[in-house]
């Protein structure tokens, strides 16, 4: 890096008050400015990239871009170049037509490999082009693998747009074992981040309130610590099996009650979302991923260790 890598304040926050802050001082090293260049072939092996930025009325989405392997590429380990950009309906068509700060992972499910770059987004031709700021490689943990397929795919097609979750949209939030989150600094730094676990690991308490647990990680906090400064936050769910794309804008909040989290296997604590905005997409992908293979790390849900 040509400069030290830091954390800002909320990031402190949150492992200062977990007690991690040792850690997370070692974890740092892994934060880099620019793109080594195995992380560069790796970009260019993906057909899939899931990203976050907020839109023009500050709420926060997270979405999924699709391409033949080499769609990401990295010309100079400071820029990474995205030739694919969200189209309506996407709730990010429209912000990323223009300057946004936005918050990328690419995953790899088959080998349970990722790595997350945040940084300066800008239109470039028919895509994006991203001055990175930080470059992140995370562990493997609670992936579930899966190989894709490319397959013969219409148009996205809007489904449904509401701000509450349908009986039908619920029962996909339940059925989920990944999902992706997208948060923002205050001064609007993005990041996005990947959840995994067993199928009903994020509980759906009401049409406008959802849950789940965060699990033991890499102590930097850089989601909670985004939620830390600004509760804003976007949620993606992906359906493997139909390419359909079900994107949730709404606010976080931390829960770090030790008598909740000790009722939810694995839980180091709880983070509590409020849907304020769904939009829902059908074609959002033309992917296909295969049956997935669960991570050796998941956490039992509650109700398999307390059935109802």
């Amino acid at each position: 890096m040509s400069t030290a890598a830091t954390y800002h304040r909320g990031e402190h926050a949150v492992q200062k008050r977990v007690g991690l802050d040792g850690p997370a001082g070692n974890a740092v090293r892994g934060i880099r400015d620019a793109v080594p260049a195995v992380a560069a072939e790796f970009l260019a092996e993906q057909p899939a990239v899931f990203l976050g930025a907020a839109d023009r009325a500050g709420r926060i989405w997270s979405t999924m871009l699709t391409g033949e392997p080499g769609f990401l590429s990295a010309p100079r380990a400071d820029l990474v170049v995205v030739r694919n950009r969200p189209e309506a309906p996407d709730p990010l068509a429209e912000a990323l037509a223009g300057p946004a700060r936005l918050g990328m992972i690419a995953i790899e499910p088959a080998t349970r490999r990722r790595m997350r770059i945040n940084g300066r987004s800008r239109p470039y031709r028919q895509g994006l082009a991203i001055e990175i700021e930080q470059v992140i490689a995370n562990c493997p943990k609670y992936i579930q693998k899966r190989s894709p397929e490319a397959v013969a795919a219409g148009p996205a097609r809007l489904v449904a747009r509401g701000a509450a979750l349908t009986d039908r949209q619920r029962a996909v939030v339940e059925a989920a074992d990944t999902f992706f989150v997208s948060t923002a600094a205050d001064d609007g730094a993005a990041d996005t981040s990947h959840r995994g676990g067993r199928p009903g690991f994020v509980r759906v308490t009401s049409p406008t309130r959802l849950s789940w647990p965060d699990y033991l990680g890499n102590a930097m906090f850089l989601t909670l610590g985004n939620l830390e400064l600004n509760p804003a936050a976007g949620l993606l769910f992906p359906d493997w099996s139909t390419g359909g794309l079900l994107h949730l804008s709404g606010t976080a909040a931390v829960d770090y009650s030790p008598d909740r989290a000790a009722r939810v296997p694995g839980a180091q604590r709880l983070v509590d979302f409020t849907v304020t905005d769904v939009v829902e997409v059908t074609g959002g992908s033309p992917l296909r991923w295969s049956a997935p293979e669960p991570s050796r790390f998941n956490p039992p849900t509650s109700t398999e260790v307390h059935p109802r």
